[in-house]
């Protein structure tokens, strides 16, 4: 990718995933839609021919690690334990013989994402002792190479732990000081066995900084929701509505009907998201019981062919699809709602407006040979076109 790729002045003859029956041309100005017409074969210097296809807001990934794969390396076998702790020391162990990170790997990644059709990324980067911020400073001129084509965000993420590795909380300072979006965390009670310390380490940071903070919790079930329910407190108590993120959060999913209710009020109340990977073989976050609570919720495709997994296709869509399947999803509104998750609907996490191909929504376009959103989704067929920004990535 790099700063000549061209930017169309028309999209000409596709069908918005909102109103698939319906042909209609979408003009851009300088990376925005500025026009939403019906069809027609006015003459423009820069045009992109639809063919009909099903125009879809380019795919939000709201929690990805571009820092860290082997994807274009050689294959890696995967090793350490499989526990969360495990496989932290097997990255930390192995890291630099892959050459982790550098701006080849993480645009290695982003060519992937891209290919999918994501145009909007929330990232989590390690910073660690043996790091420090070497791995923000390798995506960023990854990203740079983009030249604006994609939204992307960073969380500064202390993959280690933050309070168990003294100099792990300097060093999110100093990120924070020097420009990234968020700071993270990971398991307070299992990995730092300190939640209350933990939690009021980052929180402090967000209040003196103005950053957002992206926490990944792992921990199943009433110490998953403890956790939960320190991180509301403090929220609370420090004025941070709508800068927290919870990713993962397994247990929310886990408690039972009466319990996650009253949790979920809470976290809509305070503006805290979550973010979702679909995983496995674990009870899928509940849609319409966020829905109802207003607790925005993202997809992400976590790392993607790294030390931790040989898994991963960087298809955000297919994430969603994932999502769906193993939530026993099937009515078309509840498809919709999955395709806007996955979409402009998530612009927010990657710091940009929700999009829905509308006038004055960044140019950020999937065109996709499919009838409708449904089909698009319980199909996860080819992207034809990507556009970023109003740039043409790929088609």
């Amino acid at each position: 990718m790099s700063s000549t790729a061209p930017a169309p002045d028309l999209v000409r003859n596709v069908r918005l995933w909102s109103h698939p029956a319906d042909s209609v041309d979408l003009r851009i100005e300088e990376g925005t839609i500025t026009a939403v017409t019906p069809t027609e074969d006015a003459a423009v210097s820069h045009a992109v021919d639809g063919r009909g296809l099903l125009a879809l807001p380019g795919l939000v990934n709201a929690h990805a690690h571009i820092d860290k794969s082997w994807w274009g390396l050689p294959w890696q076998s995967y090793g350490g334990e499989g526990t969360t702790e495990g496989r932290i020391r097997h990255e930390r162990a192995h890291r630099d013989e892959i050459g982790m990170p550098s701006a080849q790997i993480t645009g290695n990644v982003l060519e992937q994402f891209v290919a999918h059709g994501t145009t909007a990324i929330r990232t989590h980067v390690d910073v660690d002792l043996g790091l420090e911020l070497r791995g923000i400073e390798a995506v960023r001129e990854a990203v740079a190479a983009y030249d604006g084509a994609l939204a992307v965000e960073i969380v500064a993420f202390p993959q280690d732990g933050v309070l168990r590795r003294p100099g792990v909380l300097a060093l999110l300072d100093r990120a924070a000081r020097e420009g990234v979006e968020h700071i993270g965390g990971l398991d307070p009670a299992t990995i730092d066995r300190d939640p209350v310390g933990q939690v009021d380490a980052l929180l402090a940071l967000s209040a003196a900084h103005g950053v957002g903070v992206d926490i990944h919790l792992h921990d199943p079930a009433e110490l998953g929701a403890f956790q939960i329910e320190l991180i509301l407190d403090g929220v609370e108590r420090l004025g941070l509505q709508g800068r927290v993120n919870i990713a993962h959060g397994f247990a929310v999913a886990q408690l039972d009907a009466a319990r996650r209710s009253d949790l979920l009020a809470r976290m809509g109340g305070l503006g805290v998201t979550m973010t979702t990977v679909a995983p496995l073989r674990l009870p899928q976050l509940p849609l319409h019981e966020l829905d109802e609570a207003g607790v925005a919720f993202g997809f992400g495709t976590d790392g993607i062919r790294d030390l931790w997994s040989p898994y991963g296709t960087g298809d955000l869509l297919g994430i969603a699809w994932q999502y769906a399947r193993a939530s026993s999803i099937v009515r078309d509104e509840d498809l919709r709602r999955v395709v806007d998750i996955a979409t402009g609907g998530s612009g927010p996490f990657a710091g940009v407006a929700t999009n829905h191909l509308q006038v004055g929504d960044r140019a950020d376009i999937v065109l996709v040979d499919a009838e409708n959103a449904m089909d698009a989704l319980v199909r996860t067929p080819r992207r034809e076109v990507v556009i970023g920004g109003g740039r043409l990535l790929v088609g």
